[in-house]
C-alpha cells in the first residue's frame, strides 16, 4: 500500500510539471528567458496541477502495480527493477505523446519519454524499502 501512496502522490505532480516544461521547451517559450516568464511558468504549473492528478493518477498507479509485481521477485534487484519500470513508462509516454503533430521526431520522442521515465525512476527509488512480506522473510 505504501508503494501506491508514493506513486500516487509524487508521480502525477512531477510528471505534470515535467510535461509542462517539455511543452514549453518544444514551443520555444524559453528563448528569451526573463524572470517574468519564469513567474508565468510557475503560475501555470500551480494552476494546472489539479489536471495533472486528474489525467496522470491512473497511469502512475498502473506503473506502481508493475513495480509491485516485480518486487515479488527477489532475484530482480533494485537497479534492474528501476530500469524495467522506467523503460515501460518511457515507452508508454513516448507512444502516447511523442507521435503527435507535424513536428514529431526523435527530440520530441525522447523529451516526452522522459516525462514518464523520471517520475517512475524516482518513485521506484523512494519505494525501495517497501518489500512484500515473503521477500522480507526470504532475505532475513
Amino acid at each position: 500500500m505504501k508503494r501506491y501512496v508514493i506513486y500516487g502522490l509524487i508521480g502525477p505532480s512531477l510528471g505534470g510539471v515535467m510535461l509542462l516544461l517539455v511543452m514549453t521547451v518544444l514551443s520555444g517559450y524559453w528563448t528569451g528567458g526573463t524572470l517574468m516568464e519564469l513567474e508565468k511558468f510557475l503560475l501555470i504549473a500551480v494552476t494546472t496541477m489539479q489536471y495533472s492528478y486528474l489525467f496522470a493518477l491512473l497511469p502512475s498507479l498502473a506503473i506502481a502495480a508493475i513495480d509491485d509485481i516485480l518486487s515479488h521477485y527477489p532475484q530482480l534487484h533494485l537497479p534492474a527493477r528501476m530500469a524495467l519500470c522506467g523503460s515501460i513508462a518511457f515507452a508508454a509516454t513516448a507512444f502516447m505523446y511523442g507521435g503527435r503533430g507535424a513536428d514529431a521526431g526523435v527530440k520530441q520522442l525522447v523529451l516526452y519519454g522522459l516525462v514518464g521515465l523520471v517520475p517512475t525512476v524516482l518513485n521506484c527509488w523512494l519505494s525501495r524499502n517497501v518489500l512484500p512480506k515473503e521477500v522480507r522473510e526470504q532475505r532475513a
